[in-house]
């Protein structure tokens, strides 16, 4: 059984740290066998900011790479799990989100 997430969360990181850290990634992944996903929720709730955005996505702030973000997720999955991290651009468009539009607009 997945656990569930409540809906509109969110955890904003400080704006004075907001410049140090200056990366927001969005985080897509599946997993082939759903009992790794308390785990990696606990690992990307770790970071500094996030954003549970849909089901499977979330956004997350953080001054890591891309690469160094999906080698500390990687350590919650099995090998034959998905996973997709991409720094955010400058555009961007949602409708229904179950994360705050306010936290998306100020650091996507």
């Amino acid at each position: 059984m997945v656990a569930k997430v409540p809906a509109f969360v969110c955890r904003k990181t400080r704006m004075e740290d907001w410049s140090k850290l200056k990366r927001c990634y969005i985080v897509s992944y599946d997993l082939v066998d759903p009992k790794n996903y308390d785990a990696l929720r606990e690992s990307i709730m770790s970071y500094d900011g996030w954003a549970h955005i849909a089901d499977s996505t979330w956004a997350v702030v953080t001054g890591k790479s891309a690469a160094d973000v999906r080698n500390d997720l990687t350590k919650s999955l099995d090998a034959d799990d998905l996973l997709f991290v991409v720094k955010s651009g400058t555009e961007a468009a949602w409708q229904n989100v179950k994360c705050r539009n306010r936290w998306l607009k100020e650091y996507l």
